[in-house]
């Protein structure tokens, strides 16, 4: 996060100036460089003679190997002022593997003509080295530096998982030239094209090659269009129609997925998106013209429309008043007064969209030139495109960040997804992962069915996971969860929420007691291992937080025939508890059919309302994992189950989502899990127990049940009125297979909680059109938990 201490740029300002933070534009000063080592990973920099090199153990524990070659690709660690040389095993183990960390290096090293077999390098950290530990070194030369995070495959029911490490470079000569250097070329580049500021340029791409357009310094919009070139040479002028796209995509934009393309007006296909790191852009507005400066007292003002017919007249293609285009980067939308209205871009230095092309292609990219409002963040800078070759296989993907200034992680798939893979095309982004929505020749209904019925099997592994240990590592979570984490015995699972002092939800999850001193939390936040982590530092506490996220990857098999498929499949030791034996929130250590298999870790816990397990595994065992279950359910019926089936049975079951059942602003007895605050069990402080101590003794809203008697689609949002009054709002709906009725879960002013009160959901304006629905406990599917206990 943003460290105000650090970055103070408002110390000299004079009276009445802004002050504004943007945590997502990088601040570092001049020369000042910030990389992330990836976890199991590694990345190649230049280094010229004087520059300073920091590497830091970001989440503690991970050991670190740096490699520095010269210009003739000697490899010794004197060339960055070391005189401690060890073998490289690290780095050979990654060049070792498949990942795109060990293709990159291994073209890095090649290029340069570098030989590792026996290189040797710098050894840094050990298990116990605390989070936030670092080393410096200085270049004595012009090289090539490798900083590797190595590590071993994560043993499931052991924690020791690989971490990312970051490194800073602070280089001696910094350039004077002011702006951000270009990431990386995702590939080696056919076309380097620079857009400067309020220009534009046309360029010709073929059918399969990549279009990049990046922006260089942050907070710069880019105006797209093109036309087929078949077309153009039948005299017919037919650019890419936004009108078109969006009806055909139903999105505002189209974006990395199955709604990907962009359309002309007949329908064809001319690109289609394969990654966004921005995730927020415009296709309603045109192109700015010249009579919207004109309107607004800047006659002459250079304009996109004006640069884009100066740059395809040698197309052949007519001027227009206005141009409309997949506009990059643009902030824009339509807010509930029917305004059009903007702001500042997203975009950070370095976001870009890349896109495909689907026929050979006419493409013009602007540099936008609007600096009269906040449409570039008052200063108009330079747009730069780049183009590959089809011949290059580059993945879909979006944008995740942890933190608002922290680097893109792109979208991944899951280890499972292979498996899924072969039942349906239809995925979708959730927390920086692709997940199946719904499966081929099933579809939400079915699969629902099948986890009602028989047994589902699903893809959880987004869920983040964090591996807590050390000595004070239950005094860590007893201070940082609502649950009493010391009566949690070994083998054992809570539920919990994580809260902030005020005694909003920062997260919820589960904390699985691997040992004395060892915990795994299991939750959907991100940033929670970020937060333990300066509570940890905060206390002075000697407790290690790591993330284990993509070291351990996880499904679901759910329903009333679970555990009769499991027992066919997982094979436990004597002094493990056995799969029939296990209890609800229980969790055992096993193998995939005997001694020999793969290994997993098995917990009674699910997100169904089912009879359920979860099975934990390392990557690289996943697709034998969901074979072996697989195969085992098919006598029985098991399905995969997509993410729309499982908003259903979760919605049934009374479980709450992030988002929607609770956020920053909601306490846990306001998202209906009060059971899960310790304020009677335990005198112990925690994280936000003062303020819900205040929070129960004077409640504002609560979550309850609802029954609407109509079959007309409700949604998250929808307004709860009594009269004109709105007295809630309804957090999650669906139409109950099981129940034959729509049901909602929703939250009231405590006023109007009682069950059996009538109340109405708004409909269109929230007057016009009012739906009858009446209050009921929840959950409104086996509420005694029958099934999930039996």
């Amino acid at each position: 996060m943003l460290n105000i201490s650090e970055r103070n740029p408002f110390a000299a300002a004079p009276p009445g100036a802004s002050r504004i933070y943007r945590p997502g534009v990088r601040l570092l000063p001049p020369g000042h460089e910030r990389y992330q080592v990836p976890a199991g990973g590694s990345i190649v920099i230049s280094l010229e003679a004087g520059d300073e090199i920091t590497i830091t153990n970001l989440e503690g524990g991970q050991v670190c190997e740096l490699m520095a070659a010269d210009t003739g690709g000697r490899v010794s660690t004197g060339i960055i002022g070391s005189n401690a040389p060890s073998p490289a095993h690290g780095i050979r183990q990654i060049l070792a593997t498949s990942s795109d960390s060990a293709a990159q290096l291994r073209a890095s090293l090649a290029r340069r003509s570098i030989e590792v077999e026996k290189a040797e390098a710098v050894h840094l950290f050990t298990p116990d080295t605390v989070a936030g530990e670092s080393a410096v070194f200085t270049a004595q030369e012009p090289a090539l530096l490798v900083a590797a995070a190595p590590g071993a495959a994560m043993d499931v029911a052991s924690q020791n998982t690989v971490t990312p490490l970051r490194l800073d470079v602070v280089r001696k000569d910094p350039e004077t030239e002011p702006g951000h250097d270009l990431p990386e070329p995702l590939a080696d580049p056919l076309q380097d094209i620079r857009v400067a500021a309020a220009t534009a340029s046309a360029f010709v791409v073929k059918a399969g090659e990549y279009i990049q357009v990046i922006d260089v310094d942050g907070r710069q919009c880019s105006d797209f269009q093109c036309f087929d070139v078949r077309k153009l040479d039948k005299g017919l002028q037919k650019p890419l129609d936004a009108t078109t796209t969006r009806t055909l995509t139903a999105l505002g934009y189209p974006a990395p997925g199955l709604l990907s393309k962009g359309f002309d007006e007949d329908m064809t296909p001319l690109i289609e998106v394969i990654r966004d790191t921005c995730g927020r852009h415009d296709a309603f507005a045109l192109a700015c013209t010249s009579r919207f400066y004109d309107d607004l007292g800047y006659p002459g003002h250079v304009n996109c429309t004006d640069n884009f017919n100066n740059v395809l007249a040698p197309f052949g293609v007519d001027p227009r008043k206005g141009w409309m285009a997949l506009n990059y980067f643009y902030n824009t939308a339509i807010d509930d007064h029917n305004a059009l209205y903007l702001d500042e871009p997203w975009s950070r230095p370095g976001d870009y969209v890349l896109m495909r092309a689907l026929t050979d292609i006419v493409c013009v990219s602007s540099s936008c030139s609007d600096d009269i409002d906040a449409a570039n963040a008052w200063n108009p800078t330079d747009i730069h495109v780049r183009t590959y070759s089809d011949k290059e296989t580059i993945s879909r993907a979006v944008a995740f960040r942890m933190t608002p200034d922290a680097e893109p992680q792109m979208t991944k798939d899951t280890a499972f997804r292979p498996a899924f893979e072969r039942h349906t095309r239809n995925f979708t982004e959730y927390r920086g992962y692709w997940l199946p929505t719904h499966f081929n020749n099933e579809g939400a209904i079915a699969e629902y069915w099948a986890c009602r019925e028989r047994a589902a099997i699903m893809d959880l592994s987004p869920l983040r996971k964090f591996e807590v240990t050390g000595p004070d590592a239950e005094t860590l979570m007893q201070y940082t969860l609502t649950r009493d984490v010391r009566k949690i015995s070994v083998g054992q699972v809570s539920y919990s929420a994580m809260c902030y002092e005020h005694g909003g939800m920062l997260d919820d999850g589960t904390l699985f007691r691997m040992g004395q001193d060892n915990f795994r939390w299991i939750c959907g936040e991100e940033f929670g291992g970020v937060w333990l982590r300066q509570q940890a530092e905060k206390l002075g506490l000697k407790a290690w937080v790591r993330s284990s996220t993509d070291q351990l990857h996880n499904i679901a098999v759910q329903g009333p025939k679970s555990r009769e498929i499991l027992e066919q499949v997982i094979w436990t030791a004597p002094a493990q508890t056995a799969l029939a034996e296990l209890q609800w929130f229980r969790f055992t250590i096993g193998r995939i059919h005997d001694f020999e298999g793969a290994p997993v870790v098995v917990s009674r816990t699910g997100y169904t309302g089912e009879l359920g397990y979860e099975v934990w595994c390392h990557p690289k065992d996943a697709v034998t994992v969901f074979d072996a279950i697989h195969a085992a359910g098919e006598p029985h019926g098991i399905s995969p189950l997509g993410l729309d089936a499982l908003d259903m049975v979760r919605i049934e079951a009374g479980l709450m989502f992030a988002g929607q059942e609770f956020c920053d602003q909601t306490d846990p007895f306001e998202a209906g899990i009060g059971f899960s605050v310790a304020l009677k069990s335990t005198d112990e402080d925690f994280i936000g127990r003062e303020a819900l101590e205040r929070r129960k003794a004077h409640p504002q809203r609560k979550l309850v049940g609802l029954e609407i008697d109509a079959q007309d689609p409700v949604g998250h949002g929808d307004h709860i009125h009594i009269g004109r009054a709105q007295v809630g709002e309804v957090t999650s709906a669906m139409r109950s297979p099981v129940l034959k009725k729509s049901i909602a879960l929703a939250r009231l002013d405590v006023a109007h909680c009682d069950v059996g009160t009538e109340i109405e959901i708004g409909k269109l304006d929230g007057h016009q059109k009012r739906l009858p629905a009446r209050i009921v406990s929840f959950p409104h599917f086996d509420p005694q938990k029958t099934r999930v206990r039996s």
